[in-house]
């Protein structure tokens, strides 16, 4: 009877500690996927959790977007962050989709180039490898440094879609090839002559120069080009600490957040489906 007793005991306890685990894991939020958004989403995590403080939300560096809807789909991550739209297979696999800002797309230089707006033809040149110093264009006497993304990058494809110039332009090859968001940023802002693109945040302007383009700043209402931020989720797996903070990028205080960082929200205030 002792013995049946202590089996009982451990068998109590460790359906404590399974469910204590379980409860805390559920508090527990790692938002993954693309480098686009990613200082406007650790805003809003931080604002949220000012808030729900039994909740404890990550936003760790970039994986792409691919790399978070794999995360979803394969039950790792329960939220994930993308700045494409789903394949028809990925929505064939139970990944919803629910869009929350646009991010204008930005080019940005090191600021020794001397340079602080282009036109569209202007910038065409400089990446097609027909203007190859800042000073054919009106800046410093300094050898352009070309920063690009890989063909699948959510700039660059909306790039080609909503300028006329990027439609089949071919970068030169007299470029480095800059894996993530993150890994643009930093080598613009560390390399001399640099010039790089990528989704716009007010956090640019401490690194690096945003430039006009055909005289539009990014915050531009009438500004050529913007990619659109989302997160996706399973209704099999979202919990109600995913499903709290995706109702809290509808309320007006993650407005302002959206809006101080140079996006456009576009999250209305209801509850994921």
């Amino acid at each position: 009877m002792r013995f049946i007793s202590c089996r009982r005991l451990i068998g109590a306890i460790a359906a404590l500690l399974t469910a204590t685990t379980f409860a805390f894991a559920a508090d527990e939020l790692s938002i993954v996927g693309t480098g686009d958004g990613i200082d406007v989403l650790r805003a809003l995590s931080s604002a949220f959790m000012d808030e729900y403080k039994s909740i404890w939300i990550d936003v760790p560096p970039s994986i792409d977007s691919g790399g978070g809807i794999e995360a979803v789909r394969n039950n790792k991550a329960v939220l994930g962050r993308v700045a494409r739209a789903l394949t028809d297979a990925e929505a064939a696999a139970g990944i919803q989709y629910e869009p929350i800002a646009k991010l204008p797309s930005a080019f940005y230089v090191h600021p020794d180039t001397g340079i602080t707006a282009l036109t569209a033809a202007q910038l065409a040149d400089v990446y097609a490898g027909r203007v190859t110093n800042w000073n054919q264009v009106g800046g410093a006497d300094l050898r352009i440094r070309v920063v690009r993304r890989d063909e699948g990058d959510s700039t660059l494809r909306v790039l080609r879609v909503t300028m006329p110039q990027w439609k089949d332009l071919v970068i030169t090859d007299r470029s480095k090839m800059a894996i993530t968001t993150q890994d643009a940023i930093e080598t613009v802002h560390d390399v001399p002559g640099a010039i790089g693109f990528g989704p716009f945040t007010r956090t640019l302007e401490a690194k690096t120069v945003v430039i006009r383009v055909d005289g539009r700043y990014p915050t531009d209402v009438e500004y050529p080009s913007n990619v659109v931020l989302a997160l996706i989720y399973k209704k099999s797996t979202i919990t109600p600490a995913a499903r709290a903070f995706i109702t809290f990028l509808g309320t007006p205080k993650a407005r302002s957040i959206f809006e101080s960082l140079g996006s456009i929200p576009l999250k209305k205030n209801r509850e994921p489906t």
